[in-house]
C-alpha cells in the first residue's frame, strides 16, 4: 500500500523578493496553515504501519515530509522524480507568462497533448512513467508514505486532493503499464 500525501499549503509571501522567482519557486516553505495540515494528517492511522517516506525534493514537500518522519519516526528518502509538474520538459527557465499559457494548455487538453502532437510542457502520462519509476524501486518496502504534488497524484489517482490530504493507491502490474 502506498499513501500518497500532497504537501500542506506553501507561504509564498517571499515569491517576488529575494530569489523565489522562476525555480526558486520550489523554495517556498509551509505556512503555519500548511504546518497545522501536516501535523493533523500525521494523526491518520493509516501511516501508523508504514515504513518509509519518500518525499519530493521541493521544500514544501520536503518540510511535510520531515514533519511526518518526526511524528511518526519513520525514515526519510528524497527522491528528486517525484518533483512538481513541468512547464517545460526540457528543464528550461520560463517566464511567470509563459508558465501560465503553458499551464492554460495543459488544462485545457487535460494533461494529454491534442491530436498526438508534441509540446514542451510535461504530460499526465510522463508524469505518471516518472512517479512509477520511483515506486517501482521500492516495490519491496510496504506500506509507504509518499509526500507530493497534487498534479503527480492525479496522474496516477485520478484524484487532486486538498494540501495534507492522503491518497490511497495500490502497486499492481496492472498499474504499472
Amino acid at each position: 500500500m502506498i499513501y500518497f500525501i500532497r504537501h500542506g499549503q506553501a507561504d509564498y509571501s517571499e515569491k517576488d523578493s529575494k530569489i523565489y522567482q522562476g525555480f526558486g519557486n520550489h523554495m517556498a516553505p509551509l505556512s503555519p496553515r500548511g504546518i497545522q495540515e501536516i501535523e493533523e494528517t500525521a494523526a491518520d492511522p493509516r501511516l501508523h504501519q508504514a515504513k518509509l517516506i519518500l518525499s519530493s525534493p521541493y521544500v514544501r514537500a520536503l518540510q511535510s515530509a520531515a514533519i511526518l518522519s518526526r511524528r511518526l519516526q519513520l525514515p526519510l528518502q528524497v527522491e528528486t522524480d517525484l518533483h512538481e509538474w513541468l512547464a517545460d520538459k526540457r528543464y528550461h527557465y520560463l517566464s511567470e507568462e509563459q508558465a501560465a499559457r503553458h499551464y492554460k494548455e495543459f488544462v485545457t487538453y487535460k494533461g494529454f497533448y491534442p491530436d498526438k502532437s508534441e509540446k514542451n510542457w510535461e504530460s499526465i502520462p510522463a508524469m505518471r512513467q516518472r512517479v512509477l519509476h520511483v515506486l517501482a524501486r521500492c516495490r519491496s518496502v510496504s506500506p509507504i508514505i509518499v509526500v507530493c504534488h497534487g498534479l503527480l497524484i492525479q496522474s496516477l489517482c485520478g484524484h487532486h486532493p486538498q494540501n495534507g490530504e492522503i491518497v490511497e493507491f495500490s502497486l499492481s502490474s496492472d498499474n504499472m503499464d
